[in-house]
């Protein structure tokens, strides 16, 4: 009996390890199967969950770079301020340059225009002056001539004045004459 029961158990044995397997591999597939969608589900949820974190480190990194870009962009415009007003300063001086060189020029045009209209009024003042003498001038030789011609014309008055009584007197002593002659006769 003992070999009869060794076999039997042996069977026994296998046969319940064959339920045991079967019975395993069933119990052991439906589980693989709900955990399978379970892990499914939770590969999924792990992705998910690794995709937020990588879009939460990506939108950290965008912020840190835009963060940096704007700290980038004002020291640009901080710089570019910076120069415009170097340059604007720049400019200011030029133009103040500029200006004190045309208020220079203004007063040097100035000073040459009062000298030339100083030079002018002279010129001019003498230019009168000597149409003074020569108007005084004329006056004299115009009276003179003036006189000249009075005494002229007065001695020709006392010539024709002669004259006229000479021949009054010639044509009165004619008469006379002519009438003593007449009388005497």
């Amino acid at each position: 009996m003992n070999e009869a029961q060794a076999l039997t158990q042996r069977e026994f044995k296998e046969w319940v390890a064959s339920i045991v397997e079967e019975v395993i591999k069933e119990k052991l597939g439906e589980f693989v199967i709900k955990h399978e969608r379970e892990a499914r589900e939770i590969s999924l949820v792990e992705r998910l969950l690794r995709v937020e974190e990588e879009l939460k480190f990506l939108r950290q990194l965008e912020e840190e770079r835009f963060s940096a870009l704007m700290k980038e962009m004002n020291a640009r415009f901080e710089a570019m301020n910076a120069r415009f007003e170097a340059l604007q300063k720049e400019m200011n001086t030029r133009f103040e340059a500029m200006n004190a060189r045309f208020e220079a020029l203004q007063k040097e045009m100035n000073t040459r225009f009062e000298a030339l209209q100083k030079e002018m009024d002279t010129r001019f003042e003498a230019m009168n002056a000597r149409f003074e003498a020569l108007q005084k001038e004329m006056n004299t030789r115009f009276e003179a001539l003036q006189r000249e011609m009075d005494t002229r014309f007065e001695a020709l008055e006392r010539r024709f004045n002669f004259l006229q009584w000479l021949i009054v007197g010639g044509f009165s002593f004619l008469s006379l004459l002519l009438v003593l002659i007449r009388f005497g006769s």
